[in-house]
């Protein structure tokens, strides 16, 4: 990424992998970008999404046409920086109005070095995503703008997201406990992916004392901290080169520890069981997605960031390594695996986001599921 003074007015263009291309202005920072174009259906929570470790090497193309409007905040942000590599809106807000807002959009943007583009349909964009898939993307703005053929060549020479490894370049380095609020009732290990920062905030709300690690811990550093459960957070990449975090998880596993894991640790407990995971063709990313818990039968609207899936039988309790494991939510649009939980041994995952900071709430009862596995382990 190279960067310069951002301006309104700078021309921009997004240049697809296959080649179709879409002209706009400047938005944020000036220079050029490239990722993985995504779309996102989100209405709300823009500040949660740029911040999600999630995002990190995508750019995000944004349904909703009008961005911006409220600002930016010190309070919201999910981590302590924007991880996406590139934003994509059709309508910027000129002017944020919000009693909350302490900046605009185009200035945090701008501030972060990240590259982005406005005026674009992103209507068409979207409906392009869909019909071919999630691909690489560059946007170029400024000086960086020549032909469009050069700009396709250096799309098509980028990184793409199948086989990447990249939850150890946004987790933490070092551990970090966010304390239990009120009274501390249990302690919890939690395996940092890209974690986001309502994730342990919500379990201290229900008196857990949270120890962040490292991608990189291992299953003696897990158990030193002493827990009573285990976390495996979300994060970017394929979680095919997760072998390490897959063999941590199957150790917990073994000492049949109460597990909860969500979006990437959903992915991480399906390879733990000796299930495949695959690239969905687009994704689910927005906070609109309704998922059923077929455990209850309720139908939850809730938050999604993820472009991979586990490959799991929807049909039948499937005989795994650690006992019976059966499918417990499934998404209501496509039939994607939105969750597991193995019968035998205190252990569950979803492929959401329960913590869901800008919303939807439906799903914060899970936090609760995993208090109950916890006492029930004790008792």
């Amino acid at each position: 990424m190279t960067l310069s003074t951002r301006g309104a007015q700078t021309p921009a263009v997004l240049v697809l992998e296959d080649g179709r291309a879409f002209r706009g202005r400047a938005y944020g920072a000036v220079g050029e970008t490239f990722g993985e174009a995504v779309f996102s259906t989100g209405m709300t929570g823009y500040q949660e999404t740029l911040t999600d470790p999630s995002y990190h090497r995508q750019v995000v193309v944004m349904t909703a046409p009008h961005v911006g409007n409220t600002g930016v905040n010190d309070e919201d942000p999910e981590s302590g920086r924007i991880w996406v590599s590139g934003y994509v809106v059709r309508d910027p807000a000129r002017k944020p109005s919000n009693w909350r807002s302490q900046r605009s959009l185009d200035e945090e943007l701008a501030a972060q070095g990240v590259v982005g583009i406005s005026g674009v349909d992103t209507r068409a964009l979207t409906r392009h995503l869909r019909e071919r898939g999630a691909m690489r993307v560059g946007i170029f703005s400024g000086n960086a703008i020549p032909d469009e053929g050069t700009l396709l060549a250096r799309v098509r020479q980028a990184p793409e997201m199948t086989g990447a490894d990249l939850s150890a370049e946004v987790a933490t380095k070092e551990a970090y406990v966010v304390p239990a609020i009120g009274t501390k009732k249990f302690t919890v290990a939690a395996i940092d992916l890209g974690i986001k920062g309502m994730t342990p905030h919500r379990m201290a709300e229900r008196g857990i004392e949270v120890h962040v690690l490292p991608a990189t811990a291992t299953l003696e550093e897990v158990y030193a901290v002493r827990p009573d459960g285990v976390f495996f957070s979300n994060g970017p990449g394929d979680p095919s080169t997760a072998d390490h975090p897959v063999a941590l998880m199957s150790g917990v596993l073994e000492r049949s520890t109460p597990l909860f894991g969500i979006c990437f640790g959903n992915q991480i407990l399906g390879r733990a069981l000796g299930f495949g995971t695959y690239k969905l063709k687009y994704g689910h990313r927005g906070i609109n997605q309704p998922v059923q818990d077929r455990t209850t039968g309720k139908v939850e609207v809730t938050a999604h960031n993820h472009g991979f899936a586990v490959d799991a039988p929807l049909d039948k309790v499937s005989d795994t390594e650690f006992g019976r494991a059966e499918v417990s939510h499934v998404c209501l649009n496509d039939q994607v695996v939105e969750g597991l939980q193995l019968l035998d041994r205190p252990a569950f995952s979803v492929q959401y986001h329960p913590e869901a900071a800008a919303g939807p709430h439906d799903a914060a009862y899970l936090f609760d599921r995993f208090v109950s596995l916890m006492e029930g382990q004790r008792a």
